[in-house]
């Protein structure tokens, strides 16, 4: 696979990228040359076709979006954006990316996403970001914004991913290992006492409506499952 990265430095902003076996070309994100990438795919250099375009936004969210505003309307060639946790609330569907990824994403997790998005985008087909809502709380998925009852909550990135997910799953209760397995993935090193530590912080968080997040003694965690909480 070979991927255009545009940066503002010499080096990856995506350290488990080195490991991987594709072709990487770096461009400055503040050069017009990646602007006029045609929609075939070339980008002036030889036969150099990028499957992806990386735009790194590690230093600079502000280039990122420069860079990813220009880019739209401009190539077919699904764009990717490189973000800290911090600064992921920043995405509108108006930079048109097909995905973002962390500087911290492992090599599995960057192969299964670079993967899935150019599959989609050879098909023609495209995930439009939504909404979830469940028990009072909504999550707008196209700007990782989460909401209780109205009130917008302060949360991580991986704080976000773990209630995302419990939203999607009302009702069902998931074993800690299963928590690390889908909101973490399979090749997080981590114990499962991160479960405990990131659900503790989110009830802090959710407040009056901790409840939505209720223990099960002896499996795991379980949401919107009743206001009844059991303890460990």
């Amino acid at each position: 696979m070979q991927l255009l990265l545009l940066s503002a430095g010499e080096h990856t902003p995506l350290p488990s990228l080195e490991v991987l076996a594709h072709e990487v070309i770096m461009a400055s994100i503040e050069s017009p040359m990646y602007a006029f990438v045609s929609r075939s795919g070339s980008d002036g250099r030889g036969d150099f076709a990028p499957s992806a375009i990386l735009i790194d936004g590690t230093t600079s969210p502000a280039a990122a979006r420069n860079a990813a505003l220009t880019l739209s309307g401009r190539t077919e060639i699904p764009r990717v954006a490189l973000l800290r946790d911090a600064a992921l609330a920043a995405i509108t569907p108006e930079w048109d990316i097909a995905d973002f990824l962390t500087p911290d994403a492992s090599p599995a997790e960057i192969e299964v996403r670079l993967r899935l998005l150019i599959a989609k985008a050879a098909t023609g087909e495209t995930e439009q970001p939504g909404a979830v809502e469940e028990s009072g709380i909504e999550i707008d998925e196209s700007n990782f914004v989460a909401k209780v009852h109205g009130r917008t909550l302060d949360l991580t990135y991986k704080e976000y991913e773990l209630l995302h997910f419990l939203a999607l799953n009302p009702a069902r209760v998931f074993t800690r290992e299963q928590l690390l397995a889908d909101v973490w993935g399979s090749d997080y090193f981590g114990g499962t006492r991160t479960v405990d530590v990131h659900v503790r912080r989110l009830r802090a968080k959710l407040g009056e409506h901790e409840w939505l997040i209720s223990t099960v003694r002896g499996v795991g965690y379980g949401f919107a499952r009743g206001r009844q909480e059991e303890e460990d």
